[in-house]
């Protein structure tokens, strides 16, 4: 008869609730920084170049701080490092006050580094939280499950920056150089960069809050926090890198990440250019990609209750291969709605590659965590890559992600095969017992 693994118990519900709830948290100031291009393009008067910066300044949050996450919660547990990341989330935020007092941009980047920083932490620990908290057979399902909440999290940080950060003002040169003779330019701009602060405030009060719950509540003691001795076994660089499975999943995170920012980033850009559609229209259908990216979260964790996880995620990168060939081949509606579902397909990638990465790690769960968390730097390697090539055609542009999705596919469902130390022959029956 076949086992049902749940998702969660219910003694390590509340945790689990608290937890996930943060994947809804940074899915917000992740497309926030969208709207922030926009809105300090106007209020700061920037290029499209210096506006880049924003995701630069996040990237970089993120990759600077994702190994010293880990450390420290190797150190500590993964309860320290999550309510660290929430602390750091709200200051991050609540700087956006000050930077809009001084009015200097250069403020505005240091406070999304922040903000990024404490993310790096919340991601780093909550992915692997949840990816041991429980069943291990149910690792993949659960993580899917609570990464389903982070495009809610998305879409809602587009919402309230479409309806309380952009005004909708848009100043012709004429209108401009007349408020310039009449002295009230720098009025407005001020007014703009002010519009910033109120949506920024709430999200500091709300995450220093989540910080207190998570402060008072009992974690679980979990199976990758091993005790030999008395003492907590740390793990070890030199063993983490002998688990072949890990090492193809940070390059299979660092694939992924990259096909997925390149292909939002340009989805505006290949619509217009093969539609003739306007920049809002464009817009609506981004957020509608979305949307089915959302669809596909939920659907995959469901379906993984009958397919097995890599299984799965290779099918569905198969899918986006052909889909993508498609928009290449037939750029215009066909092809502009083919990329359009490759977000629903996409949508299983992240967890899944991340729950495969660590699956087996052991004591060296955290440190493997940030290491994948860190591949997310391919989203800045890939997209200009995809700039490049958009030079010459938009539609050619998007085999960079196609080329991503093939290697995904042999992750799936080759790379994956869990391979290191605690796989050999000799360890498989204690393996075994001890599951």
């Amino acid at each position: 008869m076949k086992v049902e693994h749940k998702i969660a118990d219910k003694q390590i519900m509340l945790p689990f609730i608290l937890v996930t709830a943060l994947f809804f948290f940074w899915g917000v100031p992740n497309n926030l920084n969208d709207i922030l291009i926009k809105q300090f393009m106007k209020s700061f008067e920037l290029s499209r170049f210096e506006a880049g910066l924003l995701q630069s300044a996040f990237y970089l949050g993120y990759f600077m701080l994702s190994l010293p996450a880990a450390l420290i919660m190797r150190k500590f547990n993964y309860k320290t490092g999550l309510v660290i990341g929430l602390l750091l989330f709200s200051i991050g935020t609540f700087l956006f006050y000050p930077a809009a007092l001084i009015g200097k941009f250069e403020f505005f980047l240091f406070a999304l580094f922040v903000i990024a920083s404490g993310l790096a932490f919340l991601e780093t620990g909550a992915n692997s939280f949840i990816a041991v908290l429980g069943d291990s057979e149910s690792s993949e399902r659960r993580l899917n499950f609570s990464q389903a909440f982070n495009p809610i999290g998305a879409i809602v940080g587009v919402l309230i920056g479409t309806f309380f950060i952009l005004s909708g003002v848009e100043l012709s040169a004429v209108q401009v150089a007349q408020m310039k003779a009449d002295g009230t330019y720098q009025a407005y701009l001020n007014r703009e960069t002010m519009r910033v602060v109120a949506p920024y405030m709430v999200i500091s009060a709300v995450t220093f809050i989540w910080a207190m719950l998570l402060l008072r509540t009992k974690f679980p003691h979990l199976s990758d926090e091993h005790i030999i001795n008395g003492k907590e076994e740390k793990g070890s660089f030199k063993e983490l890198f002998r688990f072949r499975h890990f090492k193809l999943g940070v390059l299979a995170q660092f694939f992924y990440v990259g096909a997925q920012v390149g292909t939002w980033s340009y989805f505006i850009v290949y619509a217009q250019d093969y539609t003739g559609m306007v920049e809002k229209t464009a817009g609506y259908f981004l957020a509608g990609t979305l949307g089915a990216f959302l669809v596909g979260r939920f659907s995959a964790a469901y379906l993984m209750r009958f397919i097995k996880p890599n299984k799965l995620m290779g099918v569905f990168a198969i899918a986006n291969i052909v889909l993508l060939a498609i928009g290449i081949a037939y750029p215009g509606w066909i092809g502009l709605w083919a990329v359009f579902l490759t977000s629903f397909f996409m949508s299983v990638m992240f967890p899944t590659i991340f729950a495969l990465g660590v699956k087996g790690l052991g004591p060296n769960t955290k440190i493997g965590g940030s290491m994948i968390i860190m591949a997310i730097i391919g989203g800045a390697v890939f997209t200009p890559i995809m700039g490049l090539v958009a030079r010459e055609s938009m539609a050619l542009a998007m085999g960079v992600p196609l080329i991503c999705y093939i290697f995904i596919c042999f992750y799936a469902y080759v790379g994956s095969i869990p391979k290191g130390p605690l796989y050999s022959s000799d360890s498989a029956s204690s393996l075994k017992s001890s599951h």
